[in-house]
């Protein structure tokens, strides 16, 4: 693993689409866990590196350059979103402590936060999270996307076990004011895509305590897609073809999906998600 430093002139970025927000911050680029699914692929291009996964290059003066757009009488206290592109999480942070430093400005400006991460290393920040968490509005989501861990090590290699996910989100719940969520996403076919792995996630998610679930089927667009397709088949062909018959073009056939968001309306009236 690669660890590279960048110089960045600005760092919070306008977002155009449906979202609960307008403005993201990505910290790092490249991402260390290595998920099959990783929709991020494409974006080293942009730094002519074709090594998503091994190279990951770290904003080295994040922190001066983030005090300076909050500091501005232009910036109006926006929701900004960390992590929308690569976690903000990686193995590295526990060195370079950005994040950390990072949830200081956002303490010293006031400034509301939604962060998601599949990484544990978040409870470092617990004590940040729960001063900013009192005035303003935090909202941490994790993604957990299957309950075995045999499944999950092989789509999402690198990351932190869904149970200790499931930890460190009812840890934060109990800790701070902060809203809590999963992202039950993506849904594979014939992968994730049982009653009784979405049941599983859906019931322990209820006793816990989680605000919200939110959940979304694969897609499949750009570099993504022959990078997920190939190391499926290389496990197990029969689901390569009939994954690859789902997916004619980026999005997933229309009567599959139908299925799924039958199954989530079932498991969100009972267990009122």
């Amino acid at each position: 693993m690669k660890y590279i430093p960048i110089q960045c002139k600005s760092v919070i970025r306008k977002v155009k689409g449906r979202f609960p927000y307008h403005y993201d911050v990505n910290i790092y680029r490249g991402c260390e866990h290595g998920c099959l699914y990783c929709f991020a692929i494409y974006s080293h291009d942009y730094l002519d590196d074709q090594q998503f996964y091994e190279h990951v290059y770290y904003k080295e003066n994040l922190i001066e350059i983030l005090d300076k757009e909050l500091s501005s009488k232009k910036w109006k206290h926006d929701i900004i979103n960390f992590g929308s592109v690569c976690d903000s999480y990686q193995p590295c942070e526990k060195d370079l402590k950005l994040m950390r430093e990072v949830w200081k400005l956002m303490i010293k400006h006031q400034n509301p936060v939604i962060l998601s991460t599949k990484s544990k290393l978040i409870l470092r920040d617990l004590d940040l999270i729960k001063e900013l968490s009192k005035n303003v509005s935090v909202k941490i989501a994790s993604t957990i996307t299957c309950g075995d861990e045999t499944i999950q090590k092989i789509i999402e290699p690198n990351a932190t076990n869904s149970v200790e996910r499931m930890k460190t989100l009812q840890l934060i719940k109990q800790n701070t004011n902060a809203h809590v969520s999963i992202l039950l996403m993506p849904i594979i076919p014939y992968i994730n895509d049982s009653y009784e792995n979405l049941e599983a996630i859906y019931k322990l998610a209820s006793e816990i305590g989680i605000d919200q679930i939110d959940v979304g089927v694969l897609y499949l667009r750009g570099k993504t897609k022959p990078y997920f397709l190939n190391h499926i088949k290389d496990i197990d062909s029969q689901v390569y073809y009939k994954i690859k018959d789902l997916y004619k073009t980026g999005s997933c056939d229309k009567e599959y999906k139908k299925r799924i968001y039958q199954k989530i309306n079932r498991l969100k009236k009972i267990y009122k998600l």
